[in-house]
């Protein structure tokens, strides 16, 4: 029984992060964003404790690998994109712009898709990420209907600009299948000095959120993408490279 509860808790935590982004899909197109935004954020929940759960319990399994990707595909990729379609749907309209750009949203799961694809074959991903996680652009997306929610008046006007939420989209997308280091906050140890960068990202995002609330969200993900920047291309540290021994096989990809 004991063995039978290691193999499949992080497999049931794992169907979790796909069941509360199916739900979260459902609210995104009967047009209650805030709900499919807390749907995001449950997931990536669900998504940080199967691959502890993996690694607590030493449950890897090719199963498990797949089933994360797919779950994540859902829940990352295609409920942020359903969120971003029905923002712009909502976007006020400037110079009669053709409806059909509202179809560029769907452009996220594509390249999620791409980048999850990546991730399960890219064995320099064992310490680290390259481009950035999906998690990370789906909590980030999942902030604007919170943000247009509080009527914070310096984003809104731009979170509801057809042709801002165009830009970041491809900007977004550009993110997850670049080939840019990106920094696991999977603490290994409690070095600080191994871990500084780890710490500063959480100090500032604890500091920004504790006095913006969701409205911090963005600038959060701008300091993570620029402290790996600076982590991977400023300093000494490296994205571990690998050989075919290295290859994944927990399902482990949140932040």
């Amino acid at each position: 029984m004991k063995n039978r509860l290691k193999k499949h808790l992080p497999n049931a935590i794992t169907c979790a992060n796909l069941f509360s982004g199916c739900i979260g899909i459902v609210f995104a197109f009967q047009g209650n964003l805030i709900a499919a935004a807390y749907a995001i954020f449950l997931s990536a929940i669900f998504d940080f404790f199967d691959g502890l759960a993996s690694r607590v319990l030493k449950s890897f399994s090719g199963i498990g690998k797949d089933l994360d990707s797919l779950a994540d595909m859902v829940s990352f990729g295609v409920l942020p994109a359903v969120i971003m379609y029905q923002l712009l749907l909502q976007a006020h309209q400037i110079d009669n712009v053709s409806t059909y750009l509202n179809f560029i949203a769907f452009l996220i799961p594509v390249f999620s898709a791409l980048r999850l694809a990546k991730f399960n074959v890219d064995t320099r991903q064992s310490e680290n990420f390259i481009g950035l996680p999906t998690p990370a652009n789906a909590i980030l997306i999942a902030s604007f209907p919170l943000i247009i929610d509080h009527h914070n008046r310096y984003y809104t006007p731009y979170l509801l600009n057809p042709y801002v939420l165009s830009v970041f989209i491809v900007i977004m997308c550009s993110l997850l299948v670049a080939e840019v280091p990106m920094m696991s906050l999977k603490f290994k140890n409690k070095d600080f000095n191994e871990n500084i960068f780890r710490y500063l990202l959480l100090l500032f995002s604890a500091i920004l959120i504790l006095f913006f609330k969701f409205a911090a969200v963005p600038v959060v993900i701008f300091i993570y993408v620029t402290l790996s920047i600076i982590q991977f291309k400023f300093t000494h540290v490296s994205v571990m490279g690998g050989s075919s021994k290295d290859v994944k096989t927990s399902p482990d990809k949140h932040l």
